[in-house]
C-alpha cells in the first residue's frame, strides 16, 4: 500500500510540475535578468524593444485598433545610428517581461534623457516618419489595444516615468544609477537602493441591497459614471481606507465589505487599484455628495446598470441623456459587471 501511495504521489507531483513548469521557468528567468546585469545585456541580443517618446508609446493604427510594433536590437542600433545617437542609449531601456520561450521584452524612451546620458532627445516627427507609426498618448489609446499590449505598455510607461523622476538620490543629491533591467536604482555614494513603487488605491462599488452607487468626477468624460475611488492614507488598512473614502465622498457608513480583485493603473503616477464590494447600513442610504471630491453621485438600479454595460460605443455622444461606464479593460468595469451578474455581491458576509 505504501509503495502504491509513493508512486501515486510521484505521479501527482510530476503532472503538477508539468502544469507549472512554463510559468515557474519564465518567472525565474525574469528574476535572473533583474539580478544579473550581464544576463540581462545578453538577453537584449535576442530580445524585442517597444519604443516610447516622452512616455508616449509608438503605435500603428489597424482599423479601429492600435498595435504596438516591436524592434530587434539590430533594428534599434541601426535606427539610433541613423539619427546620430550612441548605441549606449539602449542601456536606458527597462525590462518589462518575456515570452514563454524566454524572448525578453524591453521598453526604451527616445524622448527622455537620463542624468548620465550624453544624447539629446530625438525629435518625434522624424522618428514617426522613419518608423511608420505615431507616438500616441497612452490615455487616448489604452482601450483600443489588445490585452497583452495594454498590459506591457502600461507597465513600461510606469517604469520609464519612475526612472525619469528618480535620477537623483533624495539623501545625497547625487545621480543614481539604474541596473540593466531597470528593476532598481542605486546611489553610488551611499549605496541606498531605490525600487519602483505603486500607490495603493481602493476602488469600491457600494450597494444598498438592490441598487449600486455610482459617481463621477469633473475630470471624467461626459456622461461617464464609475465606482468610488481614493488613495490609501499612511497607516490605514484597506478596510479603513474603504470606509473612510465612502464616508468622505458620499456621507455613507459601510457595514460590510469584500475584496474582489486588483489591477495596476498607470495614470497619473502608477497606482495599484484594489477593488472591493461594500454594503451600507440599512435605512442609511441618503447621499451627501462632497463637491470637493465629486461632481455627482447617485443610486442606480440593476436594470439601469445592466443596460449601461451593454452599450457598445460609450465614447459616442449619448443623445438619450443616459450614462455610460468605464471600458472593459478598467477594473471598475469588472467590478460593476460582477455586481450585475452576481446580485449576491450586494449581500456580502461580514
Amino acid at each position: 500500500m505504501s509503495l502504491y501511495c509513493g508512486i501515486a504521489c510521484r505521479r501527482k507531483s510530476f503532472w503538477y510540475f508539468r502544469l507549472l513548469s512554463t510559468y515557474v521557468a519564465k518567472t525565474r528567468y525574469l528574476f535572473e535578468l533583474k539580478e544579473d546585469d550581464d544576463a540581462c545585456k545578453k538577453a537584449q541580443q535576442t530580445g524585442a524593444f517597444y519604443l516610447f517618446h516622452s512616455l508616449a508609446p509608438l503605435l500603428q493604427k489597424s482599423g479601429h485598433q492600435y498595435q504596438a510594433p516591436r524592434h530587434s536590437l539590430l533594428e534599434l542600433e541601426r535606427l539610433l545610428a541613423k539619427f546620430g545617437q550612441d548605441t549606449q542609449r539602449i542601456e536606458d531601456s527597462v525590462l518589462i517581461g518575456c515570452s514563454d520561450q524566454h524572448e525578453a521584452w524591453f521598453a526604451l524612451d527616445l524622448g527622455l534623457t537620463s542624468s548620465s546620458s550624453q544624447n539629446a532627445a530625438i525629435q518625434k516627427p522624424e522618428m514617426e516618419t522613419e518608423l511608420k507609426g505615431s507616438f500616441t498618448e497612452l490615455t487616448k489609446a489604452l482601450f483600443q489595444l489588445n490585452t497583452k499590449d495594454a498590459s506591457l505598455l502600461t507597465m513600461a510607461q510606469a517604469l520609464l516615468r519612475w526612472h525619469d523622476a528618480h535620477q537623483f538620490c533624495s539623501r545625497s543629491g547625487q545621480p543614481t544609477k539604474k541596473n540593466m533591467a531597470g528593476s532598481k536604482r542605486v546611489c553610488p555614494s551611499n549605496k541606498i537602493i531605490y525600487y519602483p513603487q505603486m500607490a495603493p488605491v481602493v476602488i469600491t462599488l457600494v450597494s444598498d441591497g438592490t441598487r449600486c452607487l455610482l459617481a463621477r468626477q469633473s475630470s471624467f468624460p461626459k456622461g461617464m459614471y464609475s465606482a468610488l475611488a481614493g488613495f490609501c492614507d499612511i497607516g490605514e488598512s484597506l478596510e479603513e481606507a474603504v470606509r473612510r473614502e465612502v464616508a468622505e465622498e458620499v456621507g455613507l457608513e459601510v457595514e460590510r465589505l469584500q475584496y474582489s480583485a486588483s489591477q495596476h493603473w498607470p495614470f497619473p503616477n502608477s497606482s495599484l487599484m484594489i477593488a472591493c464590494h461594500a454594503t451600507v447600513k440599512p435605512g442609511q442610504t441618503e447621499i451627501q455628495v462632497n463637491l470637493k471630491e465629486l461632481e455627482a453621485a447617485g443610486w442606480f438600479s440593476h436594470d439601469e446598470v445592466a443596460t449601461a454595460l451593454r452599450k457598445k460605443s460609450p465614447y459616442t455622444q449619448q443623445q438619450d441623456g443616459t450614462f455610460w461606464l468605464p471600458p472593459k479593460l478598467a477594473i471598475a468595469h469588472q467590478l460593476i459587471k460582477e455586481w450585475v451578474e452576481k446580485p449576491s455581491c450586494s449581500t456580502l458576509p461580514a
